[in-house]
């Protein structure tokens, strides 16, 4: 067997190798994402969108205390322009969870109420790892393309 045959053929297994490691990896499935904004005074005003920007009008959310997440505090509809606002019971610190849906589509926001928030979230961003094995993939599909197209015909 040709050398050029082998990297390829090595060059094939390491890439489907690779794919398997990213396939199982576990990531954020997204589909017709909702945005949920808010700020806190002595009442909490959500503004809930679509990844569009159209407000989510007329969705249903509920609101989960810290000290019984099983159960909900407070359900009700936005408004048209997909507004809502509570105001938590301050006797009761600690992150307060907000799940807004409307057909399907939907987002949950955790809002610290007088607790420090020690470090922000982040989503939808990928690890140094996931950045690292990604870039090798895709550079191995680079070489075992070229080593496949320079091969010569027997």
């Amino acid at each position: 067997m040709n050398i050029r045959w082998k990297l390829a053929s090595y060059s094939i297994i390491l890439f489907v190798i690779g794919l398997c490691i990213i396939a199982g990896m576990p990531m954020k499935a997204h589909a017709h994402g909702a945005k949920i904004a808010y700020t806190v005074n002595m009442t909490v005003e959500v503004v809930a969108t679509y990844d569009n920007g159209e407000p989510m009008s007329d969705a249903q959310f509920t609101v989960y205390a810290p000290d019984d997440p099983a159960n909900p505090w407070l359900t009700g509809v936005c408004d048209d322009q997909g507004h809502f606002s509570f105001t938590p019971d301050n006797s009761v610190s600690g992150t307060w969870d907000v799940q807004v849906r409307k057909a399907g589509h939907g987002d949950i926001v955790h809002i610290p109420i007088g607790v420090s928030i020690a470090k922000s979230e982040t989503a939808g961003t990928f690890t140094v790892m996931q950045i690292v094995i990604m870039s090798v993939c895709v550079i191995w599909g680079f070489i075992g393309t070229g080593l496949f197209f320079m091969r010569r015909k027997s």
